[in-house]
């Protein structure tokens, strides 16, 4: 499921490097495969399998959460927060959208094969982890086996940032022990708020114009 979270940017860094029409074909391929897989479970039960397999409905549990713990759980159930939740997940991805479509741009570079236009890694991996950050940052329940879903991730991310480094370094720790915390306490989904909060805000403020070289590669001038 998580994999949904990395869609956005995907989408984009798809545009980049293939084009509009290779990026609907590839779209179109992976739509193809996952109708394939899921074929015996539609011809034996079509709807109990689409609701099953995309309840995006689904209450979570309170006593599992790990990120709202804070809310009393009246609140937690509550639709208006969980559409509130994906309005601002939307938003922010809005906000970062032009970052993306800038960094993800195409360069000239001279290689000993002559002169071709590439995609450095970090270009790829900075939109794809900030986007799935997004998801996380805005998710209407975590519970704790969805850490393994950005753990390792957060690193990069703290690094790509020009806070200090013992700034990055305490708020990974927080991160941890936040994730680590059972069951989960106001003052443990709180700092955890606070510190995505601080990492997102930071993101944003801190977007590389460029993204890093690799060392064997010279730019063409």
């Amino acid at each position: 499921m998580n994999i949904l979270l990395f869609a956005p940017a995907l989408f984009f860094v798809l545009l980049s490097t293939r084009g509009f029409l290779k990026t609907l074909l590839l779209i179109g391929l992976c739509g193809v495969i996952q109708l394939v897989l899921a074929l015996p479970f539609l011809l034996a039960n079509p709807v109990s399998y689409v609701m099953g397999a995309f309840n995006l409905g689904r209450v979570f549990l309170y006593e599992w959460t790990v990120n709202w713990r804070f809310l009393p759980e009246e609140l937690f159930v509550d639709r208006r927060l969980h559409l509130a939740l994906l309005g601002l997940h939307l938003a922010v991805i809005l906000c970062f959208l032009p970052k993306w479509i800038r960094y993800l741009k195409l360069t000239e570079w001279t290689t000993n094969k002559g002169k071709v236009l590439v995609m450095f890694p970090d270009q790829i991996l900075l939109p794809m982890f900030t986007c799935n950050f997004i998801g996380m940052a805005f998710s209407r329940s975590l519970h704790y086996q969805f850490y393994v879903w950005y753990y390792h991730t957060l690193p990069y991310l703290l690094w790509t940032t020009k806070l200090s480094t013992v700034t990055r370094l305490t708020m990974w720790g927080v991160i941890e022990l936040a994730w680590n915390t059972f069951p989960s306490t106001t003052w443990s989904s709180g700092l955890l708020h606070l510190s995505h909060l601080v990492l997102l805000v930071s993101l944003w403020k801190d977007w590389p114009k460029e993204p890093s070289v690799p060392p064997s590669v010279s730019k063409n001038k």
